[in-house]
């Protein structure tokens, strides 16, 4: 099992960012954090990186079914989503796969939460 499900599109990298922000929207997931990699790498070590964004995508409802389930989960939150684009034109969308990253916790009442987060998250990257 892979442990991130992933498209490639064409496009300006600003536009598929705000695709994901939206289709997650649909899904019931808000961006709690957006990390600018390549701003934060120029920054901090004046380096050259491609466009590269990180989105913390939360969807309320099953994170706190799954705190209630695991309080220790909220480690492994929130569900991470990139946007990247190495060549001028061509992105890259890529969400972490719940039910592979939940493998290692040992608590069947998560299972069917992250199951229904990974179709959730599937269906975002799909509708690219």
């Amino acid at each position: 099992m892979k442990y991130y499900f992933n498209k490639k599109i064409t496009g300006s990298f600003d536009d598929a960012v705000q695709k994901v922000t939206a289709g997650l929207g649909r899904e019931g997931f808000g961006v709690l954090t957006e990390i600018d990699v390549k701003a934060t790498l120029k920054k901090k070590l004046g380096e050259d990186f491609y466009n590269y964004k990180i989105l913390g995508a939360c969807n309320p409802p099953y994170a706190r079914k799954a705190l209630l389930a695991e309080d220790k989960i909220g480690t492994m939150l929130p569900c991470n989503v990139i946007v990247q684009e190495r060549k001028p034109g061509k992105i890259e969308v890529s969400a972490i796969n719940p039910m592979s990253s939940m493998k290692s916790v040992l608590n069947k009442d998560l299972h069917p939460i992250a199951a229904e987060i990974s179709a959730k998250l599937k269906k975002v990257i799909k509708e690219l």
